[in-house]
């Protein structure tokens, strides 16, 4: 009797791990990973003050977890230049640079011709900020939420370029200057290139 639960407990063990083993390369397969880069085009929406857009750039990391056939998720690690340039307001007429490290997490259907739509959300975390006249790190949160979607397209060898936008759901700062209102949000346009592994 004893030899017989042994020889249970060893086939579950051995069934077991069997599974397991399948299992994890199932996950690895359908994983992929990539970098990209690409040029920001950014404003703040609902100032109360002049502002134009300031050309700025992202760059990081892909992780690309595929579902089903066209349908995957994918994750970015990206450090990322935003804010806006001033005109005629309190600032005077200089940039407000904003640095983030921001992690997209996206929905992503992507066509048999390479052809992909993306929408999503993204937290950035504020690294830096560069405004003159304002000492230490004072302007902006150091959280920051929006809302994400693009378009693009990838070559069966890997190679993409993607346009997107982000929308920025919340304020930017918490700060009081004169008759400056703290409910601007971040507007970005983005442009990249990107290769997957």
């Amino acid at each position: 009797m004893k030899k017989l639960i042994l020889v249970c407990i060893c086939f579950v063990l051995v069934s077991t791990g069997a599974y397991s083993q399948s299992m994890m390369k199932n996950i690895v397969n359908r994983l992929s990973f990539g970098l990209k880069g690409g040029v920001n085009y950014s404003d703040f929406t609902d100032a109360n003050f002049e502002t134009e857009g300031l050309v700025g750039f992202h760059a990081g990391a892909i992780v690309n977890f595929r579902i089903s056939e066209g349908f995957s998720v994918q994750q970015e690690f990206l450090f990322s230049t935003q804010g806006a340039k001033t005109t005629n307001s309190n600032f005077g007429g200089q940039d407000i640079k904003l640095y983030y490290a921001s992690v997209p997490v996206l929905l992503k259907y992507k066509t048999k011709f390479g052809l992909y739509v993306e929408a999503g959300t993204q937290v950035g975390f504020r690294v830096k900020e560069d405004l003159e006249g304002l000492n230490g790190n004072n302007f902006s949160k150091k959280l920051d939420i929006g809302a994400v979607g693009g378009i693009g397209f990838q070559t069966k060898s890997g190679f993409g370029i993607g346009a997107r936008y982000i929308a920025g759901l919340q304020k930017v700062g918490d700060f009081k200057l004169g008759n400056i209102s703290p409910d601007l949000k971040n507007n970005v346009a983005q442009a990249s290139l990107f290769y997957m592994f």
